[in-house]
Parts: structure tokens; sequence; C-alpha cells
């Protein structure tokens, strides 16, 4: 495929990230500073890390068209996690850890996720609000 081909069909999520881990594998995409460390991952580790995800969401019973909710901070791990629930065909629905547990909750109930995806630190606020 060549770079001027991409409009040819539907440019969907996944196509993108694989369109880019082909063409700039190595290029930096995310860059994150936790525990005092500087992270880097190009494209091609991106989707591998979704594409890894996504199988996990899958045996898990997720299929194109769920929403998968997901509670966490603004990390490498979100940002995989949200290329593997978008790239499946799944709905994303981002839940923002600020909120009050109540309006929490009461999104989750409104959604009805098939899943919640969490980072571990805050797992405590994802079992007071899937109460």
């Amino acid at each position: 495929m060549k770079m001027g081909e991409m409009q040819d069909y539907a440019l969907t999520i996944d196509k993108f990230l694989a369109h880019a881990a082909k063409w700039h594998p190595q290029k930096e995409v995310i860059t994150a500073l936790g525990n005092g460390q500087v992270s880097r991952i190009g494209y091609k580790a991106l989707e591998q890390r979704a594409l890894s995800i996504s199988t996990g969401l899958s045996g898990l019973g997720v299929t194109k068209g769920d929403c998968v909710a997901t509670l966490a901070w603004n990390t490498q791990a979100h940002v995989e996690a949200w290329y593997a629930i978008m790239g499946m065909g799944a709905i994303c629905h981002t839940l923002n850890p600020r909120l009050h547990p109540n309006q929490l909750a009461d999104m989750l109930n409104q959604s009805q996720p098939s899943i919640l995806v969490c980072s571990a630190d805050l797992l405590p606020l994802a079992r007071e609000i899937s109460a």
C-alpha cells in the first residue's frame, strides 16, 4: 500500500494504527513520565500492545458494538486500551476518575458497559462505583 492509497477504504482506528506501524514503526508516538522515568513507545509497539489487549478483551466476550468503560489516568496504558477498544469496533466510554463516585456510578448505570477496564490504583474506586 502506498501513502496515497489510504483513501481507497474506510480509515478506521485499527487501519490508521496499522498504517502508521508499517510506515513509521519506530516513530515515537507516546512519551510519558511515570515514577520519575521517561517511557517512550513507537507505533509498532503501540500496535502490538493494542492487539494484545483487544485479544484479551475478545477472550472476555467483548465484541464489535459493545460498550467498554475505562477508568484510568492519562497514561500509556490508557492510550493502549483506547486503541484496542476502538480498533475492535467497540465503544470506549472513558470515565473521569476525578468525578464524584455517585456521578461515575450513574454513568455506568446509564451506559451498561460489557466490562470496566481500570488502572490498578483506581481499583478501590472501580469497586465502589460498580457495587
